[in-house]
This record gives C-alpha cells, sequence and structure tokens, in this order.
C-alpha cells in the first residue's frame, strides 16, 4: 500500500511580533541631513603575487595593463613576449561618505576582470579612484582577502570554499580629495530627508523638533523633507545643534504589509495588519492507492503461464476539516493564534493569506517573494 499525502512540508514561520505601540526611533535613525550622503567611486588595477591562478595570454587587457606598468618603471617588454599567470587585472569599487577628509582610510571591494581561477595570496597596486564626475578622490592598495580558496590539481581535480574571484581590501583605500566639503558656521537652515518617505512621519518629525526647541523653526515641505532654520542662539555652534537635532525621538507611523515569501515559507507580518471578521476553513487532502493482486492460474497441461495483475484502486480521505471564525484581529499575535489553531503549513499559511486579500478581509500590502 503507497499512502500519497498532500501535505506540505512542516516549514519554519516566523511571524513578526510587534508590540501594539510603535517605538519611537531617533531622527538619525530614520533620516539623514543635507550633505551627508554616500558617494561611489571606481577604478582598474592589477592583483599581483598569485600563485599561477591569474590571467591568461588570452586576457589581452592584462597584458596591456602589464605593458604599460612596467614602461613607468623605464622597462620596455613586448606583449608578445609576456606569459604572466601571476597577475589578475581587476575592478576596485568603494563606497565613501561625503564627510570623509582627506587621508581617511575605507574598504575597498576588488573584482576580477579576466579568466583568472582565483585571487588569493595577490596584492593589489595603487589603483586611482574616481567619481561619476571623472575626478579622483581617492587611491587603493593593499593584500586582497577572499576568504575562500579555489585548488585546482594537473589531473582535472578541483576543491573550492566560497567565491575565490572577489575580495576586499581592508582599510585598503585613503580618500585624497574632499568629495563636498561642508562648512557648518556658515549654514543659516538644514534639510532633514527621511530615508523612507511619509506624510505622517515626516509630520511627526517637525512638531518634534518645534517641541524640542519651543518655537516654529522646522516646516514639512512633502513626504520625505524638513526644513529646519538654526536658531539664533544656537548659530555660533551648529554642530551642537545638529548633533542634538539628530538625537531626538519620533514617532514613526508605517505601513501595514504582510511578506510572503514562497521559496522559504516565511511568512513576516507588520504591526498594523488587520484581519477584518471572516471564516477560514481548511482541510487536509490524503489520496491512498491500495493494491490488490489478482491471480491468473492456467489449466492443467494447457502449456500456458501464470499471470499476475496488480490492480491499484485508489482511494480518497478527506481530513476532517476545521473551520475558525476569526473577528476583527487588532494585533499580529491574534493573527498568529488564529492561524496557528488550524494546524497548516506554511505554503497553506501563504495562501490563506492571498485568499484573505482577494476577499477584502486583509488591510495590509501583500508582497510575495
Amino acid at each position: 500500500m503507497r499512502t500519497y499525502n498532500f501535505n506540505a512540508a512542516k516549514l519554519l514561520v516566523i511571524f513578526l511580533l510587534l508590540n501594539s505601540f510603535t517605538v519611537a526611533q531617533r531622527i538619525k535613525d530614520i533620516a539623514f541631513l543635507e550633505g551627508n550622503n554616500s558617494q561611489q567611486i571606481i577604478g582598474y588595477g592589477l592583483v599581483v603575487g598569485l600563485a599561477g591562478t591569474g590571467d591568461s595570454y588570452r586576457s589581452t587587457f592584462t597584458v596591456q595593463s602589464i605593458t604599460s606598468m612596467l614602461k613607468r618603471f623605464g622597462i620596455t617588454v613586448p606583449q608578445s613576449d609576456l606569459r604572466v599567470r601571476n597577475v589578475a587585472a581587476v575592478m576596485v569599487t568603494a563606497t565613501i561618505n561625503s564627510y570623509f577628509k582627506p587621508g581617511t582610510k575605507f574598504d575597498v571591494i576588488v573584482s576580477s576582470m579576466g579568466d583568472a581561477r582565483s585571487l588569493s595570496g595577490g596584492t593589489l597596486l595603487m589603483t586611482p579612484l574616481s567619481a561619476l564626475d571623472g575626478n579622483v578622490y581617492g587611491f587603493a592598495q593593499g593584500p586582497v582577502s577572499i576568504g575562500g580558496y579555489d585548488i585546482s590539481t594537473p589531473t582535472g581535480n578541483r576543491i573550492a570554499s566560497n567565491h575565490a574571484l572577489a575580495g576586499r581590501v581592508p582599510l585598503g583605500g585613503v580618500l585624497d580629495k574632499e568629495i563636498h566639503p561642508t562648512n557648518f558656521d556658515e549654514l543659516n537652515q538644514v534639510r532633514i530627508f527621511l530615508k523612507e518617505p511619509d506624510i505622517t512621519t515626516c509630520n511627526n518629525v517637525s512638531n518634534a523638533i518645534n517641541s524640542k526647541f519651543g518655537s516654529e523653526i522646522a516646516k514639512p515641505l512633502d513626504a520625505s523633507e524638513v526644513d529646519v532654520k538654526i536658531p539664533q542662539d544656537k548659530a555660533n555652534n551648529v554642530v551642537a545643534f545638529l548633533a542634538e537635532l539628530e538625537s531626538i525621538n519620533v514617532q514613526t507611523d508605517d505601513v501595514a504589509k504582510v511578506v510572503l515569501n514562497e521559496r522559504t515559507g516565511t511568512v513576516v507580518a507588520g504591526n498594523n495588519v488587520i484581519i477584518q471578521p471572516v471564516s477560514i476553513t481548511h482541510g487536509n487532502l490524503n489520496i491512498i492507492i491500495r493494491s490488490y493482486p489478482i491471480i491468473s492460474q492456467p489449466e492443467a497441461f494447457s502449456r500456458g503461464n501464470t499471470a499476475i495483475f496488480n490492480n491499484l484502486v485508489p482511494y480518497v480521505e478527506q481530513d476532517s476539516s476545521k473551520t475558525i471564525a476569526l473577528g476583527r484581529a487588532s494585533t499580529v499575535q491574534e493573527i498568529a493564534s488564529a492561524l496557528n489553531s488550524l494546524k497548516v503549513s506554511p505554503k497553506d499559511i501563504i495562501s490563506i493569506f492571498q485568499a484573505l486579500k482577494e476577499a477584502g478581509a486583509l488591510t495590509a500590502e501583500l508582497i510575495i517573494m
């Protein structure tokens, strides 16, 4: 007898159970000040010192780069004579803060461009890093850390761990020039930008600032921007005012969302999710196929063969369905408890949420990953 159970695997379901109230957050955690942004920089360089795992002669740009580099040191070598497997051409990328000053060190990411097999043990040579405007803002150099390995033998065997063609040079970058110099002493106002635009939160930021300093110095312009005038008594120490401004706690207002991951069976529900009064019925379907062998025996002296026919008869068993009447759930805990009482699998919970949304009973944005 063979049994086919159509219950989904009992995977882990994660409900993000938040409190019924929203925790106040600092302005510096939900927004950033004008001028405090990031800048991406990029450069092309060479990684040397590889143990025969670098680019082959087929990567012509690597050969050209080596020739050009040697010329800078007064060495002329024809490209046709170069057979170097200890060098790899790489792209160097980094993200730096606009407040960085010349001399600040930062991490850089190194990624192979050619047909190298591994960057393990290599050293990045001095590489200029430029921004979108074409100006060079820093340089990078140092040993590459890849956190893995890729070893091949002449007989074709290979063992690898992680990704060996991309790595990091910790504190290998050095800023040479400021991106956007800022003089706080010349500021008479500052703009605050929310990381997640929201009209209610933006208005709460403005009210919290005005309440803190006792005057109407903040004004929301849209869902993401608040203009703040620097008070006269704070003009002599703008940095202290901005530090005090960033530390103000603000009540945030988040959109109700339910995130469903069908690949992992994960369900994450936010605090503001509400389910209207609804009735949910769930039942499990089991299909059982029973075997009834039939043996056909030939008559005596008929020279026939015994035949066996395996008669498979399917049966359908419907487990007792469970019905739950769910009143208006005001918290995620009530939603989780109601669905858990059905003892359903994660995939079934995802289907239930989709059905609730279609029925208009789920007051939340449904996001399926």
